[in-house]
């Protein structure tokens, strides 16, 4: 049975990870996202991008609302924004992509700051209707300037490439997605271990007792709402390469309903589970519609004319049942199955 080890230098206390299992398994993993595209069909393929991307927003909500503890709807607004960011520069103002995809990042931040600062003094409830609003905002303004963003007329955004990559083909793309995923997760999990990430564990754990400690409430919400921006701006940007062509329909109430979903499932404040809740958010619908199939032909097509409601429905049990079973969402499983494995036969 493992009992632990001792960490005798510097560089392991600032190590991600001192234990070498961890790392091969870590590069188990980078190795089957490199071979994935080798064997899977461009609809397994279009799939894995999905789950790419909403795994980068859900880190980036993760950030605000699992770390800092600010509760926000507005998901879908910087989705859009970012997206929309991504595919006018290109389409209409001729940028390269390699410049366009952090611009969105940019722009989502900067709008951040015009929810951020009205909202120093909100939290809970109010926080999160807010963002809801402002995310309201963000979708009518996008609808009605034509002049700027083409309103409903959408926006094309041609076959493009990135650093030599053909994102018109789906696994150029998955690559694309994935190389900022794996950046994204870096770049969170090295924040976290800086005093900005305990700054914002602190002041979800007890704002009066932060600032009792001298954190400055002011800045590091501030500076939340700032980075979960950019990462999500970032996300919307690759929705456009994915999507290439947008319109404000793709930006609903229900994309941030199940962005909260993703992270709560997945484990909040957990930068694995929120990768996790992607997965599982994303995967859920088309686990259902192959069950869906099996069924007889008349209840199939019963329910695929709900296919909306049903994806909303199993969302909202999702969340019930894992706030019932385990609350700490999906890493929490994975971190129970973990002791009891390290600690057999004595586990309890």
């Amino acid at each position: 049975m493992r009992t632990g080890h001792f960490i005798e230098t510097p560089g392991r206390q600032l190590a991600l990870s001192t234990n070498p299992v961890t790392w091969s398994w870590t590069g188990a993993l980078l190795v089957g996202l490199a071979v994935f595209p080798l064997v899977a069909s461009n609809y397994l393929l279009s799939i894995a991008v999905t789950v790419g991307i909403a795994a980068i927003g859900a880190i980036g909500l993760n950030l605000l609302t699992g770390v800092t503890g600010l509760i926000s709807l507005g998901q879908a607004g910087f989705l859009a924004a970012g997206c929309y960011t991504t595919a006018l520069l290109i389409a209409d103002y001729g940028w390269p992509p390699e410049l366009a995809l952090p611009a969105a990042g940019v722009v989502s931040a900067l709008l951040s700051l015009l929810i951020g600062v009205p909202s120093l003094r909100l939290k809970g409830l109010y926080l999160a209707i807010t963002t809801l609003a402002f995310s309201f905002i963000i979708t009518h303004f996008l609808l009605y300037a034509e002049e700027l963003t083409h309103g409903p007329y959408g926006v094309r955004v041609e076959d493009v490439g990135f650093l030599g990559l053909d994102l018109a083909r789906q696994d150029h793309l998955f690559y694309l997605v994935v190389a900022v995923l794996v950046l994204t997760v870096l770049a969170s999990l090295n924040l976290l271990r800086t005093r900005v990430g305990r700054a914002f564990t602190a002041i979800r754990d007890h704002d009066v007792a932060a600032r009792v400690m001298g954190i400055s409430l002011t800045r590091y919400k501030l500076a939340a709402f700032v980075v979960s921006s950019f990462i999500v701006g970032v996300a919307g940007g690759l929705m456009a390469f994915q999507f290439r062509f947008i319109n404000v329909d793709l930006f609903n109430l229900l994309i941030s309903i199940e962005a909260l979903a993703m992270i709560i499932v997945g484990g909040l404040g957990s930068v694995a589970g929120a990768v996790l809740g992607a997965i599982f958010i994303v995967l859920l619908p088309e686990v259902v519609r192959e069950l869906i199939d099996q069924l007889p032909a008349s209840l199939t097509a019963m329910l695929s004319t709900y296919v909306y409601e049903v994806r909303g429905l199993l969302t909202g049990l999702a969340i019930i049942i894992m706030l019932r079973i385990e609350p700490h969402g999906l890493i929490g499983l994975w971190r129970d199955a973990k002791r009891y494995w390290t600690h057999w036969p004595l586990s309890v």
